[in-house]
This record gives C-alpha cells, structure tokens and sequence, in this order.
C-alpha cells in the first residue's frame, strides 16, 4: 500500500534526521552538510528546504530538496529519498514543488547540481525534464580555510 505524502518546509529541530536522511540517501557529501550549515540555510530561507513525509508520520522526513532563490537564478540541491521509500512518486512530487516556489517567486529557469558519475541522478533529473548544459562547467572555490 501507497502512503500518503505531505509535502513541507524543514524546521531547524530536525536538522539531525535530515543529515542522517543526505547520508544514506544522497550521492557524496559537500562542506555544508553540517548542522551549522543547515541551520544558516533555514534562518536565510525558511521555505528553501522541501520535505517529504508521510502524512501518517509526518516529522520522519523521507525525502527532500533544497530550492534555493537568490533573487535571480532558481537552484536546485539535495533532492534526495530514503532509499527504503524510493519509486512512489516522492522526488517528482518534491520537484514539482520546487518548481512551483520557484514560478511563485518570479525564477525563469531552474538548474541542479548533479554529480558526473551519479547514474541514479541523471535518470532522475533527465525523467523530470532536465539537460545538462555541456557549454557550463562548474568552479569552485571552498572560503574560510575549508576544503571541498
């Protein structure tokens, strides 16, 4: 049987089942997978962090994503389902929400970061209607002494 989802935005007190949730659903990790980071995240943004839960359970987040405005550009990270919970339509629901607080907030077009060897993640993205743009290659350039 098919349980019902609610979709949601993170509250800061469950920052630990949402890093817990990226650890063993989400391909690698980035310098901001931390507590600190996540709760800079939500004091910026508190509607940024789309969760997905179970309308029977609904503080056991199963899935999420990030859909970052900065006023300009609509991005997208950390979509991710728990593994247990994946193929019921969480992602294309959280995506679709995504997209939605984006057209709300005026963005135009959305991009997502995607790991070149995440194999699960192209199919995901691609079935969603995303391309990579060959012409883009990201830069980075960790700040304050950490490391990528």
């Amino acid at each position: 049987m098919t349980r019902k989802i609610v979709l949601r935005a993170a509250v800061p007190g469950e920052i630990p089942a949402l890093l817990a949730l990226w650890a063993r659903a989400a391909k690698g990790t980035s310098i901001t997978d931390d507590a600190a980071g996540v709760a800079a995240l939500l004091a910026r943004d508190p509607d940024c962090l789309i969760v997905a839960a179970a309308a029977d359970d609904p503080a056991t987040p199963l899935g999420t994503v990030i859909a970052g405005w900065d006023g300009w550009r609509c991005h997208l990270y950390r979509l991710a389902v728990d593994p247990g919970h994946r193929r019921r339509g969480i992602g294309a629901a959280l995506l679709a929400a995504a997209e939605e607080r984006f057209v709300a907030l005026g963005g135009r077009r959305a991009d997502a970061m995607v790991l070149d060897d995440n194999a699960l993640g192209h199919r995901t993205w691609q079935a969603a209607g995303y391309r990579p743009e060959p012409q883009w290659s990201r830069w980075v350039k960790p700040l304050g002494g950490e490391h990528a």
